[in-house]
């Protein structure tokens, strides 16, 4: 079944009863909205955290119409329910912004406290903001999931939204409620319901054994793609998430296969004899761009997603790689080192106007456009090395973390989260962590064993 979701607008008025509810009749005879209840909303992009830290959400466990047994849960939808509100708490937890409140510490509203909450008992526990919903089993097997958020001090609905999803997708409709309030509060667009790709680690540091893996956002749903009898290096999702670029050393040689996730099949992306790495997908999913090494020198090409010939993009002596597609695939930013050292340029999507952007101290690698579009992010290697970021432009330079090895900065969906992986000295163990773009939030993401270079997909439909 497609995942189907029934996201309101802000514009909450125009809806007196939510489509959550018209698929349950239940619901249905509770209305939690009317024109005259509209109200004010919190919106408008978030400048300074600190202002949000202290906004206490409470998430009590979600109800539910009938404890029923679901292949999603078999201990019932009312256990079920309760998994739901902790998802979304460890989401909104995570991001550093608030201070959730889960299911354990609260009490349990009943099925028709949804649509509408008992005020008291939640400004009795100081909460500001208050997440409820519910899980119904359909005749079909299918869960629904409705989310509703509202305003404790203001004793009025916020925003609300409703998923008709299989079983085996229950996680996302938490991710999708903790993304609706995410928005709703912060003005940001949403990050939970997405994928990473990442390279999984394993063995001595001098003889590690990797292989592409997959998982949710949250580090659920972990997936090895590949045995690691041949290194692999470099995912990257498509913008579908059907597909993953990733460089494998199969046949002995560094060579960029497109991994197809449905018949778990791949192909070579281009046929070299020589070297190929550093795959990235246009915003699009037309282009895969690369870098080959021929002869001693080693340039960017592009080449459609459904193979071809390739087209040279860059000709200058040296060795340029990690090319970068800005968010409206019109340029690309990639480490040279042409001048004597790496770093940064930028050139249009057909490989005119080349132009170097990073004079500061030290060296610049693996650099990677915002989604946003209004900052780069990548390796600052001065000593140590450290994340940063940057304009478009190569001015104003911000470390985001301050550690011995840092380095392989990906995006979030919405250009607020930085994930990269951490080496530890001597002993080579390496780690996925993420940090926003205060620098401050800094947390690991767990994972099965040793993790590196990270690749977040889009926002899922």
């Amino acid at each position: 079944m497609k995942f189907s979701a029934v996201l309101l607008s802000a514009t909450f008025a125009l809806f007196a009863v939510p489509a959550v509810a018209q698929q349950s009749p239940a619901i249905d005879e509770e209305p939690i909205a009317t024109a005259q209840e509209a109200p004010q909303g919190l919106s408008g992009a978030v400048t300074d955290e600190s202002e949000w830290q202290d906004l206490s959400i409470a998430i009590p466990g979600f109800a539910t119409n009938a404890d029923v047994s679901t292949a999603a849960n078999d201990r019932g939808t009312s256990a079920l329910g309760r998994e739901l509100a902790r998802v979304i708490t460890a989401d909104l937890q995570n991001n550093g912004l608030f201070k959730p409140t889960g299911p354990d510490a609260l009490p349990q509203p009943d099925f028709g406290d949804v649509t509408d909450p008992v005020y008291a008992t939640w400004s009795g526990r100081s909460a500001e903001m208050l997440v409820q919903g519910y899980v119904r089993k359909n005749s079909d097997d299918s869960l629904t999931v409705g989310c509703y958020l509202y305003d404790v001090l203001l004793k009025q609905p916020v925003d609300k939204a409703g998923w008709r999803l299989p079983p085996s997708d229950w996680r996302r409709a938490a991710h999708k409620c903790a993304d609706m309030v995410f928005s709703r509060l912060t003005g940001e667009s949403p990050f939970f319901d997405s994928r990473i790709a990442y390279i999984a680690e394993t063995g001595p540091k001098d003889n590690r054994r990797k292989q592409l893996a997959i998982m949710d956002s949250d580090g659920a749903n972990h997936r090895f793609l590949t045995s690691g009898n041949a290194t692999a290096l470099s995912p990257r999702y498509s913008p579908d998430y059907k597909k993953i670029l990733y460089l494998s050393y199969l046949d002995g040689n560094p060579r960029i296969y497109v991994y197809d996730l449905a018949s778990g099949t791949q192909k070579l992306i281009a046929r070299s004899e020589n070297p190929t790495f550093a795959p990235r997908w246009s915003p699009d999913g037309r282009w895969v761009l690369y870098s080959m090494a021929v002869a001693g020198n080693t340039d960017i090409y592009r080449v459609s997603a459904n193979g071809g010939q390739s087209e040279r993009l860059t000709t200058t002596p040296g060795i340029d790689v990690g090319g970068s597609f800005s968010p409206d695939g019109s340029q690309i930013v990639f480490e040279s080192d042409r001048s004597g050292s790496q770093q940064i340029y930028v050139m249009d999507a057909d490989g005119s106007n080349q132009r170097r952007i990073t004079f500061f101290g030290g060296r610049a690698a693996t650099p990677e456009w915002s989604p946003r579009g209004d900052q780069i992010a990548f390796t600052h290697i001065s000593g140590n090395f450290r994340v940063a970021i940057m304009s478009p432009s190569g001015k104003n330079m911000k470390h985001l973390t301050n550690n011995w090895q840092d380095e392989a900065p990906t995006w979030a969906p919405n250009g607020r989260i930085i994930q990269f992986f951490r080496t530890q000295r001597n002993s080579g163990d390496t780690s996925i962590w993420q940090v926003d773009l205060t620098g401050r939030n800094e947390r690991r993401l767990t994972t099965p064993v040793d993790g590196s270079d990270p690749a977040w997909g889009p926002i899922r439909d």
